[in-house]
């Protein structure tokens, strides 16, 4: 078997902009597909108020048709609340509505990696000729990188893009009643009169509470199990890959993975190097995004991120990427014992 992921692929810049598009996993994300919770409005408000937008941006007029990608007094949407409670489905719902070809749709770090591969004023050039700009997983743990995109947005809603911001509460803070919509205002500074915040409550829909650590298969199950596929699928040493994802940029974590559509990880273990864990976090989400299961051996997600990692300017990150983990964990259909 090929092993496809121990590769290193070249990423025009090109293929950057082409790639932000909602994921695999959201490709068919519509306002009808979202079901809200009876037991929490406010995913019914998220929904029809982002539904409004959607229909305001595929409303002509005058102006918009001398102009077709322009939104003249732009709407700005902030969605915030816990791990999985539907708001990705709702991003990749507003720009299926409004239509991927006018929508630029990709998570905060696919951007700050996109002005680094093409620098910032190209940046805002290529996306200002969308009528969307949707940013999922805004982050605020790299001051810099903060920085960057409340600029990047600035230049944006000046030129009337529509802006969409999902980014994640941590479930202690919920239980406090604190929202990380408050440090996302507080960081984007002068953009803050623009947002309009909708806090979304509810459980996450991955396994109902708290991301569960779950024991590993045996070792030998797991290659059993990527044998029997009859889906492309690789079963990799988990010292291997994270020996090889250091020598890739994490923007071509995506390209990694090829046609893979079913992994394989022996040997996992508890991160004890932040680097080598920051780059797990990119992994698993470019994972999820492309809908791959990952059959977990060893010690599975169990200590996956230790105490100190989880008490860190991190912790968002590892708590979003043990959520998503355990998700593909239980789709691989061998999940480990809790």
């Amino acid at each position: 078997m090929s092993l496809t992921l121990l590769r290193h692929p070249h990423v025009p810049a090109a293929t950057l902009l082409a790639g932000l598009v909602p994921p695999r996993h959201f490709a068919e994300a519509s306002f009808a597909g979202s079901v809200p919770d009876p037991a929490h409005p406010s995913q019914l408000t998220a929904r029809d108020r982002l539904a409004e937008v959607a229909t305001a941006l595929r409303t002509p007029t005058r102006r918009r048709l001398l102009a077709p990608r322009r939104a003249p007094g732009a709407a700005a949407v902030y969605l915030d609340g816990g791990f999985g409670v539907g708001k990705t489905h709702l991003l990749a719902a507003l720009a299926n509505a409004v239509g991927t070809e006018d929508v630029a749709y990709g998570t905060f770090v696919e951007y700050t990696h996109l002005v680094g591969a093409l620098g910032f004023v190209p940046t805002v050039q290529a996306l200002r000729t969308r009528r969307v700009v949707c940013i999922d997983e805004f982050e605020l743990d790299d001051p810099g990188d903060t920085v960057l995109m409340a600029r990047l947005l600035r230049e944006l809603g000046d030129a009337g893009v529509t802006l969409a911001a999902t980014s994640n509460t941590l479930p202690d803070s919920l239980g406090e009643g604190r929202f990380a919509a408050e440090d996302f205002l507080r960081e984007i500074q002068a953009l803050a009169t623009r947002f309009e915040v909708l806090r979304i409550d509810g459980r996450d829909y991955r396994h109902r509470g708290a991301p569960t650590p779950r024991s590993g298969l045996p070792d030998d199950a797991v290659r059993a199990t990527i044998a029997q596929q009859e889906v492309p699928a690789e079963c990799l040493d988990f010292d291997v890959l994270l020996a090889h994802l250091r020598t890739v940029h994490p923007s071509r974590y995506g390209a990694l993975l090829g046609e893979v559509r079913m992994l394989g990880l022996t040997g996992v273990h508890p991160l004890v190097d932040q680097a080598d864990a920051l780059r797990v976090v990119v992994l698993v989400d470019r994972l999820y995004d492309h809908d791959v299961p990952v059959a977990l051996g060893g010690t599975g997600t169990t200590g996956l991120f230790p105490p100190t990692m989880l008490a860190g300017g991190y912790r968002k990150k590892y708590l979003r990427a043990l959520s998503r983990l355990t998700a593909l964990a239980e789709d691989a259909g061998a999940p480990g014992a809790p």
